[in-house]
Order: C-alpha cells, then structure tokens, then sequence
C-alpha cells in the first residue's frame, strides 16, 4: 500500500511557491493521493485476490457461477441480519427468500474502483481551475526573492519591479482573488455533494454510515446490527437459472465470498471521517473569506498579526487606500518572499501612498 502511495505522489506536485491555503491544498493532495490510491487498491488481486467466489455445483462450472454473479450482482436478506447466527440463519444477511421484494441487492462493488477515480478528479477540479486563473502571477512576482543568498543591486531592482507592479495596478486584483475564493468555495460544495453522492451510490446509508459504526458498540447485544457488515457483506446470495437435460428450469442458489468489502467497508469508513473534517475546515476557511470581505479591519488586524516586522502604521495606510484584493496578493507575496524583503517593499508602498515619518526602521 505504501508503494502505491510513494508512486502516486509523483502526480500531485507542490510547488515552492504557495498560492493557495494549507486547507485548499488538503483537498487536491492528501484527498487525491488517497483516493487514486484506494482505486488501484481494489484492482490489485495481489492485496485482495478474486473479487468474489461462489460455491458452485458440479452443473454450473466456477468460472461461469462467479462471473454471472459479478455482473449480475448478489443481494442479502435485511430481516436475516437480526436473527441469531447459526441457530436461525448460517451467516448474516442469509436466509432462504419467501418473497423476492425482500432481497436487498449488493450491486455497487463493480463500480468502486471507478467511483473513487470520479472522486479523486472532482477533488482536484477546484485546483486545475485557480492555478489556470492564478496564471503564476505570485510566482512572476516572487523572482526567487525567497532566497536568502542575493546581491544587493538585484535586490534592489527586483523590488523596484514589485513595488512599481503593485502600485499601478491597486484595486485590479479583486476579481482574481475573488476567483480563489470561488475554487475554496467550489471545493466545500464538492465535498458535500460527493458525500450526498455516496448516499446514493450505498443506497442511502452513507450519511449516517461513521456515527452508526461509533454507536456500535454502546447497544445491546440483541439489540445491533454491524452497520459495515450491513453495508459491506462479507457474504451474499447469487440466484442462477439454467434449462435441465428435460428443458424444465432449473433455480441454483449459491453462496458468495466478497473479499473486496473487506477493503471497501475500512476504505469508506476513513473518508467518511476525512470528509467530514474537510466539510468543518472548509466551512471555517469560507466564513473566514467572507468576513474578509466584509471586514477592512479585520485584514488590517490579520495582517498585522502576520507580519510583525511590518509598521502598524505603513499597513493600516495601505489598508485604507487598497481593495481585498490587493491585501490577498500582498498577503500571498510574504508568504513567499523573505520577511526583510517583503518589510522594505511594504513600507516603500506606504511612503508612495502618503505614509510620512524620516524613521523607517524596525519599529
């Protein structure tokens, strides 16, 4: 598993320039690499060998039983699922079938691999869509002002072009930034719709699927059922019909092993967990962006905060005479730019914008 993880990470690279927040970047990297991971998981035979085996009869050859029931799905008996093993039923979830509307069918392991694959992609469709937006202007502007070694008259003008940059473009940023906080947005909307989808992928069972496994172990005995046994059975039924040597119909029930939910119900328990946290931190990340928007003051303490070698004059004046866009992209410049750098630019930009004291110094 690891070496199907250390593989994936080759695709889903980061860059030493950061455009985007620690939460977004959890979307279309760990969510990504897990989920490409997990898809491969569940084709590899090495880890989970045949995806289902039935028990066959001398009529019906193995091969044949087992691929009609894998294309054909199974299905299990709800009611059997809370009568006692081995006493009223063999396993749970199998029983002999009175009435056919009875059976619930297990039809969605054929398709989890391509499932996940889906998912993996929607995960990273907010990223393609900022860094096409995005078009590597922090990167332009940051000109390896990140490293520490560097002489002074390069210095010099490379700041110069930013300081220049910024001012004959104030209050030009905002539908760019306005652009990432619709891909933060987008990437909360998409993590709630793929769990809305997944609810309908396991036929309704998904949304409540991680507080019923945690609720498992405080009932009764008698009085619980396995929720990832429920959803993920281990094993199933499998009807096959075929003519006699008379030409009558013959009916041959047949038992099926399903080793992949084995993987399946550990695979959907942890995203289940992972998505629900995603859904809470991006939630936080887009009232955060809201209130931004909202709120001059708060950028202005938020940047102070930030960037403490900065005057808390230069930023205030700075805040007043610029728009939120331009906060996000200098905000994004001193994530990526060294501190004294970025310091000298900050207060350069205050001076041109009216800012007056002889003493520029550290405060």
């Amino acid at each position: 598993m690891l070496d199907i993880l250390r593989g994936l990470k080759s695709l889903v690279k980061l860059s030493h320039v950061q455009i985007d927040s620690s939460i977004f970047r959890l979307h279309y990297t760990v969510t990504v690499i897990c989920l490409l991971g997990f898809s491969l998981l569940v084709t590899t035979r090495q880890y989970v060998g045949n995806p289902i085996d039935c028990v066959h009869t001398k009529d019906i050859p193995e091969e044949v039983l087992n691929t009609y029931c894998w294309i054909h799905s199974t299905y299990t008996i709800p009611s059997a699922f809370w009568k006692r093993i081995g006493i009223d039923v063999a396993h749970p979830g199998i029983d002999k079938t009175v009435d056919p509307e009875e059976r619930r069918y297990v039809r969605y392991y054929q398709w989890v691999c391509f499932c996940l694959f889906f998912q993996a992609i929607l995960f990273y469709i907010p990223r393609w869509l900022w860094k096409n937006w995005e078009a590597g202007k922090v990167a332009a502007l940051t000109m390896d002002l990140d490293l520490g070694i560097i002489s002074e008259s390069e210095k010099r003008l490379k700041k110069k072009l930013i300081l220049d940059y910024i001012y004959a473009n104030l209050k030009h940023h905002n539908f760019w930034a306005f652009r990432y906080f619709f891909c933060e947005l987008l990437a909360l909307i998409n993590v709630i719709g793929q769990m809305f989808l997944l609810d309908r992928f396991f036929d309704g069972t998904f949304l409540t699927f991680g507080i019923e496994v945690l609720s498992f172990a405080d009932r009764d005995q008698e009085d619980r059922i396995d929720p990832m046994v429920y959803i993920f059975p281990r094993l199933t039924k499998c009807t096959f019909h075929k003519f006699g040597s008379s030409g009558e119909l013959e009916k041959h029930d047949a038992l099926c092993i399903l080793p992949l939910n084995i993987f399946n119900e550990k695979i959907y328990i942890f995203l289940w967990f992972w998505m629900l946290g995603l859904v809470g931190l991006t939630t936080i990340v887009v009232v955060y962006r809201i209130a931004l928007c909202a709120s001059g003051s708060l950028r202005t303490y938020l940047f102070k905060l930030r960037y403490r070698r900065v005057k808390p004059e230069c930023v205030e004046i700075i805040m007043e005479k610029t728009a939120v866009g331009d906060w996000f992209l200098l905000y994004l410049l001193g994530q990526n730019i060294d501190h004294m750098v970025f310091k000298d630019v900050f207060h350069d930009l205050a001076k041109k914008l009216g800012y007056r004291n002889k003493d520029m110094s550290d405060p």
